[in-house]
């Protein structure tokens, strides 16, 4: 069995592909403005795989730019009424169809009281580019599949090349152009090993940090959607603060650590966790032996999260069909949220 999932996860490289021909212009007009008036504070708006896409946005805003960023409760704004003062500083609202109300009433307000609003948007015409100043369409094309996938990576794509202008970083915009050929190979990386051990899974925690925690988050999320096993997406630095009790003998735990600062304390944790006696699956680049599943590396650092849940895609649909369930019909969830 095919699943929707599984042949729009693996179009991904097209959405990226046109993103490169067709965004430049928009982000350089919105790269320009942000330059010129250079906000203090960015928040983020955004619910499920948006959120993450939105976590991932923010820490690489924060990395490369030194702007701190702030994921922004909808109902601070649209239910309370809260007085913000954001004249001055720029919001940011992540959706696949743009419709939730409190998303598009939320962007309205925080731009009538003066902050810059820019919207990344799958869906055209949609009711939240109406409302911000700025939008940029994420170019992936209708998505069928209830669990988003080229949507997801999209808005990564579309964040990180955004902050790539903004910073007017040209390395990391020359790398961008080589993401759709590092998408197709991920997409060939072999990670049955993954299907293997969770078959028969009930529960599981996986593990990130830094810009890889968005794609621990969004794997988590993949896991309940899909293959309704309860999963939870830890930072490695919070695992001992509590998680840790839940861990015995044979707990699956997915750990993604690519490449950078947060590599080394992610691989000790999956040392440790396997002394405990955990069942480890440790997703790293191939010159981690003791590496479980392997993870493609980018033409940059900054990008290789990108790639990371491009190969956790292909396994997540493989999985919940090897679990006999339909990938396309999570239970009780349907494509467009709307959410006071």
């Amino acid at each position: 069995m095919t699943s929707k999932m599984l042949e729009e996860a693996l179009s991904s490289f097209e959405a990226v592909q046109a993103q490169l021909q067709q965004l430049d212009p928009p982000m350089i007009e919105i790269a320009g403005r942000l330059r010129r008036q250079p906000p203090q504070v960015a928040m983020t708006v955004a619910r499920g795989s948006s959120d993450h896409a939105a976590s991932y946005f923010a820490y690489l805003t924060m990395q490369q730019l030194g702007v701190p960023v702030a994921s922004l409760p909808m109902s601070v704004v649209t239910m309370q009424q809260a007085p913000l003062k954001v004249s001055g500083q720029v919001a940011f609202a992540f959706s696949q169809s743009g419709q939730s109300p409190d998303l598009v009433n939320s962007l309205r307000l925080l731009r009538k009281r003066g902050a810059l609003s820019v919207s990344m948007v799958n869906a055209a015409d949609s009711p939240l580019e109406a409302a911000c100043e700025f939008s940029l369409p994420l170019l992936a094309g209708t998505e069928s599949s209830v669990a988003a996938t080229k949507s997801f990576i999209a808005t990564l794509s579309a964040s990180a090349r955004l902050i790539a202008h903004w910073k007017e970083d040209a390395e990391l915009l020359e790398a961008h152009n080589a993401l759709p050929e590092g998408l197709r190979e991920a997409a060939q990386q072999d990670w049955s090993p993954a299907i293997d051990a969770l078959r028969d899974c009930e529960r599981l925690m996986v593990i990130g940090r830094g810009a890889g925690f968005a794609i621990a988050q969004e794997a988590a999320l993949k896991f309940k959607e899909t293959s309704a096993i309860q999963a939870e997406a830890f930072s490695s630095a919070e695992v001992r603060h509590g998680p840790m009790a839940l861990i015995d003998e044979h707990y699956p735990l997915l750990v993604f650590a690519p490449r950078g600062a947060e590599q080394a304390g992610l691989l000790s944790l999956a040392a440790e966790m396997r002394q405990r006696g955990a069942r480890v699956l440790l997703a790293a680049p191939d010159d981690v032996s003791e590496r479980d599943l392997t993870l493609s590396r980018a033409e940059h650092p900054a990008l290789d999260p990108i790639l990371a849940i491009q190969s956790f895609y292909v396994m997540a649909a493989g999985l919940a069909v090897a679990r006999g369930m339909d990938p396309d019909q999570p239970r009780h969830l349907s494509k467009v949220t709307r959410t006071h």
